[in-house]
């Protein structure tokens, strides 16, 4: 049993170590994206209106601290319609696009991940803004000021693109050695064809579970299911599944500053319902 154990403690150290200098290039770019167009970006998705399905789908796949953060903020001051936010929550990559590079991914498959989210989060953000509007529940009025989500989510961004990327890297690291340690030693004992077997094999609950897990408002559900699809755990329907419903920081900041709680649910529900059709659509044409 212990040397059992012993084999998958160094397992993991030999996985992140190779991963660690391509994850912290990936951060650091990131930092720089955050620390140049952060704040423009923002400011562009608030003032688009009606498009803003289709450039908050396109952004929110772009990696950069806390914009589903604050995008949710935008919302609940009514800056942005409910289509708007679904379609960069759908789209959010989190810390998908990081550990799919630094795991040496091919960029062909890296890509067609990211269109799958941007093109779906897209076409679910207009058919909600068009349902919305149709049932006149969207509303579009400046009423508050937006606060800076990135600092009140502790997302560590900081004046020097070089610390925060380290900062990054090394928390995320961490969360991916224990991750990886934990499915190394559970597919020792159990073997991963069992957990494969009642993930897939079972119609449309792999993404329902996937979905769920998502919901999680942390990394560490990204990195679960990312790792879990890099270990051929999980199939392409299951990691969108699972990717579109994890908004980031998004939904703590929309419960935080949306006081509707009921609306909150109602876009929780959404969130789901789009990430699990996705997912399932992602399957049957993968």
């Amino acid at each position: 049993m212990w040397d059992m154990i012993l084999d998958c403690l160094l397992d993991s150290l030999k996985d992140c170590a190779i991963m660690l200098p391509i994850l912290f290039l990936a951060y650091l770019l990131m930092e720089f994206i955050e620390s140049r167009a952060g704040e423009k970006l923002n400011r562009t998705v608030a003032k688009v209106g009606v498009a803003g399905p289709a450039l908050g789908g396109l952004l929110g796949a772009v990696p950069q601290c806390g914009f589903s953060g604050a995008i949710a903020g935008f919302y609940a001051a009514g800056l942005v319609t409910l289509g708007t936010l679904l379609s960069v929550f759908l789209s959010t990559s989190d810390e998908m696009l990081p550990i799919l590079i630094s795991n040496r991914i091919a960029p062909g498959e890296i890509a067609k991940i990211l269109l799958f989210k941007v093109i779906g989060g897209i076409i679910a953000g207009f058919i909600i803004d068009l349902v919305a509007r149709i049932i006149k529940k969207q509303r579009m009025t400046d009423s508050e000021h937006i606060h800076d989500f990135c600092e009140q989510e502790h997302c560590e961004c900081e004046e020097n693109i070089w610390i925060s990327a380290l900062k990054h890297t090394v928390k995320v690291i961490l969360l991916i050695f224990v991750v990886t340690f934990a499915l190394n030693i559970i597919f020792e004992v159990w073997g991963a064809e069992f957990f494969r077997g009642i993930i897939t094999n079972v119609p449309v609950l792999g993404e329902m579970l996937l979905a769920l897990i998502g919901l999680i408002p942390n990394c560490s559900a990204s990195v679960l299911i990312t790792e879990l699809y890099v270990e051929g755990i999980l199939g392409a329907g299951q990691l969108i599944a699972g990717l579109m419903a994890n908004a980031g920081v998004g939904l703590l900041v929309l419960f935080r500053l949306n006081k509707k709680l009921k609306e909150n649910l109602l876009i929780v529900v959404l969130l789901y319902v789009c990430a699990v059709v996705l997912g399932v659509v992602t399957s049957l044409i993968w």
